[in-house]
């Protein structure tokens, strides 16, 4: 008896996956700029609803202020940038550390809360750090900033190898993501995590340090979180502490993303991401009533499917794109006894 990932529709996912990757890196040379911009715009949903995803569908940390890091990055992205000479590309990067070392004491602070104590927490330090950044006059106080020229030509020479440039990071942050969260979730920390979801208290009883995963997973998540507000900014040229720490934009559509795709399940964001940017589209027409029919759509799916629409696709067919649970095989040996 051994134990085994693979199945056969994760060795068919794993194909498919490659292939679209094969294809994905290859869109500069047969997209538009308006496709590579659509698609780095998904690419940055799919890596925020990810790490959602690992905080509050493994860690059972249910967070409404995501924002705060998506923020973080951008203004420590401006910062170095403007202040620093930091080249831009370099200061993504930088971004990450610096919002997984704010995360530390963040996460000191409002481990003492639970529930939903812990959620309005978490938007209160969001709201703090808006406040914070609408005070700093030399990134543009409350009325916010743009990048200078200078420092979008450092970049590349010409505007098409920018394009090309920014596709390939958004490509590169999201691959990167996805797998730090899968090689995390093969892991015994995974299985630890795995017991958390499921049961916190029962994880806990066998011994598994549930305060201390998911302190590390909070910081984790800060991590990669600021990295891709930080290009998420370094993408938009501009930043002020409204957009930068919009509740709207970089949480509640997250969760939305995230709760219809399959909480919980790692191919949950990317099937969430695909299907809000479909809605999108279709409802982009209808003005103010576009977030009234996203929300009904939310609510049909929660009805509907509880775990999200993979989570209802694997429960009846057994799909699994990537190989992360494990199964007991019988092996026979040569006599032919199992």
């Amino acid at each position: 008896m051994i134990v085994e990932h693979a199945t056969r529709s994760s060795r068919i996912g794993v194909v498919l996956i490659a292939i679209a990757l094969v294809v994905l890196v290859s869109a500069p040379y047969w997209g538009d700029r308006q496709t590579l911009r659509l698609l780095a715009e998904m690419f940055t949903f799919i890596a925020l609803a990810s790490l959602w995803n690992l905080l509050a569908g493994y860690a059972g940390l249910v967070s409404v202020g995501q924002q705060a890091f998506v923020g973080l990055g951008g203004y420590v992205l401006f910062a170095l940038a403007m202040l620093l000479d930091v080249n831009p590309i370099l200061a993504i990067f930088v971004a990450g550390p610096v919002g997984a070392l704010v995360a530390v004491p963040v996460a000191l602070l409002i481990f003492r809360l639970r529930g939903a104590y812990f959620a309005i927490g978490t938007w209160v330090v969001a709201e703090v750090f808006r406040l914070l950044a609408s005070q700093v006059s030399v990134l543009g106080g409350g009325s916010g900033i743009s990048l200078p020229a200078s420092v979008v030509l450092a970049m590349a020479p010409s505007r098409q190898m920018r394009e090309f440039e920014m596709y390939w990071l958004a490509l590169l942050l999201t691959v990167a993501i996805l797998a730090t969260i899968f090689v995390l979730l093969r892991s015994r920390h995974g299985l630890a995590l795995t017991a958390i979801r499921d049961n916190e208290l029962a994880a806990q009883s066998t011994g598994i340090g549930v305060w201390s995963i998911k302190f590390a997973v909070y910081v984790l998540t800060a991590f990669g979180t600021a990295m891709v507000g930080a290009f998420i900014f370094l993408q938009k040229l501009r930043i002020s502490p409204d957009t930068a720490f919009s509740v709207n934009d970089w949480t509640a559509f997250v969760i939305f993303i995230t709760v219809i795709g399959g909480i919980g399940r790692i191919e949950g964001p990317i099937i969430g991401t695909i299907i809000f940017f479909a809605l999108r589209q279709s409802f982009a027409g209808l003005g103010s009533l576009y977030l009234l029919m996203m929300g009904a759509v939310a609510i049909v799916v929660m009805l509907w499917a509880p775990k999200g629409l993979w989570g209802m696709i694997v429960e009846r067919l057994g799909w699994q794109i990537l190989p992360l649970q494990r199964h007991l095989v019988l092996r026979k040996d040569a006599r032919g006894k199992s």
